[in-house]
Formats: C-alpha cells, structure tokens, sequence
C-alpha cells in the first residue's frame, strides 16, 4: 500500500532546478515501500489526477526555491511562504494553486524548498545542492522525521 507521495518540481536543464528531478530519480533507483515517486518536473500540476489516485495519507514536495539562504539549505515552507515572500520558481502555475489543491488529497503536505545557487540553462546541480537531494533522499528511505528541518522565515532587510 502506498500511503506516501513524493511529488518532486524543476527543470533538470537549469543546473539546480534538477534538485527535485534528481530527488526523484534517486528514490527511483532505490524503491522504497509506502512511497510512490512522481516526477513533476515543469509542470507538476499536471500530475494532480495521478496523485488523486493513489489517495496517499502524506505528499512532500520537493523543489529548488530561491529563499536567500546558503546554498543547499532545506526549509520547510507553506503556501503562504511563496505567496508573501515571492519566492522564485518556474513553473507554469503558481505553487499556491498546487500545494491548495495537495492540501484538498492528502491530510500532509509537507513542502520543502532547498536553496539553489546556479538556476541558468545547460549547468549542473552545484556540489552543495547535490548534498542535499542526497542527504534528503536518505532521510526519505529512512523513515526520519521530516519535519526536523527548519521552517522557512523570512529575514527582515
């Protein structure tokens, strides 16, 4: 029984943008029971039907977002975080639509964010942000306790 959905966002021709691609390719090489991996690449809204059909308990969404952090830094972040901090993304909704509609699945959603450095076309994922995916995927497989990273806040200017 899958009762977990990892939904993963980004473009993985845009150097740390392919956090979240990269997360999902990791979890598919190495399956883990309860979850099942979905990869939403640009335009993870697209997969809205698919998730509504496994009816998972849990999703955690994973994406690179520009939070003014050190680079490879992971926050939890809610709608709200994207909405008021204009956090910046690419894709072809609005994540407040996605995680609003999420919300509507599953009883957690749980949103984490890791900071790129490098988001221009044709680079890799830089060294500090393939940490990241890689010590997140392990927590995935290890059952650890997601909501252990920080929330994400705001630093006044």
């Amino acid at each position: 029984m899958t009762d977990k959905v990892l939904l993963t966002v980004g473009s993985v021709l845009r150097g740390d943008d392919a956090a979240g691609p990269m997360l999902a390719k990791l979890m598919s090489e190495h399956p883990e029971a309860g979850w099942a991996v979905v990869d939403g690449g640009q335009t993870p809204e697209d997969e809205l039907q698919a998730i509504r059909r496994i009816a998972p308990k849990t999703v955690v969404v994973v994406d690179a977002a520009h939070m003014g952090l050190d680079t490879g830094a992971i926050r939890r972040l809610k709608a709200e975080d994207v909405a008021r901090s204009f956090l910046i993304t690419t894709h072809a909704l609005p994540l407040t639509f996605l995680l609003g509609q999420l919300g509507e699945l599953a009883e957690v959603v749980i949103f984490l964010g890791i900071q790129p450095a490098d988001t221009t076309f044709f680079n890799p994922l830089t060294p500090a942000v393939k940490e990241s995916v890689e010590e997140l995927c392990g927590r995935l497989v290890s059952g650890a306790d997601l909501m252990e990273y920080p929330a994400f806040e705001k630093t006044k200017q």
